[in-house]
């Protein structure tokens, strides 16, 4: 196992906390939601426009984009529906009850794609290790999020 890679996870995690108050913070300036998630991910846009040339990979060609199955198109949408949710709940929910929250969906979604092997995944089936972890984490969540 390469340890970069859990740093990375890890690296994510605080990048997300961050982000989410950013972007809540830039919601009372802007005081509209989707203009704010337009802004976001526009300047997302831009810094990966600015970075793409440090992985020299060569563009896709248009038969291969047009021979990509629809639902793969899917992520953007998804990354909207993150953005904006987080926008419109966090400073009403708080940082760490929403971050729980999105934890414990993201890991029942994460052990269920795993355990069938979807979306590409290798398969890694659900053990009475990973139920016990996935319940403790849904424990964790319901501690931080009563109060």
């Amino acid at each position: 196992m390469n340890i970069i890679f859990y740093f990375f996870a890890i690296l994510c995690g605080v990048a997300n906390s961050i982000q989410s108050g950013v972007n809540a913070e830039l919601r009372k300036s802007i005081n509209n939601p989707i203009y704010t998630a337009i802004f976001s991910f526009s300047i997302g846009l831009i810094s990966l426009l600015l970075i793409t040339p440090l992985f020299k990979e060569p563009f896709p060609s248009l038969a291969s984009l047009k021979s990509i199955a629809w639902w793969k198109w899917t992520g953007g949408l998804l990354g909207a529906f993150f953005v904006t949710t987080v926008i419109l709940s966090i400073q009403r929910v708080g940082s760490a009850n929403m971050l729980a929250l999105i934890v414990a969906g993201q890991l029942i979604t994460a052990m269920t794609l795993d355990h069938f092997g979807l979306l590409g995944f290798k398969i890694h089936p659900i053990s009475v290790w990973r139920i016990i972890g996935g319940i403790v984490t849904v424990i964790g969540v319901y501690l931080i999020v009563k109060n």
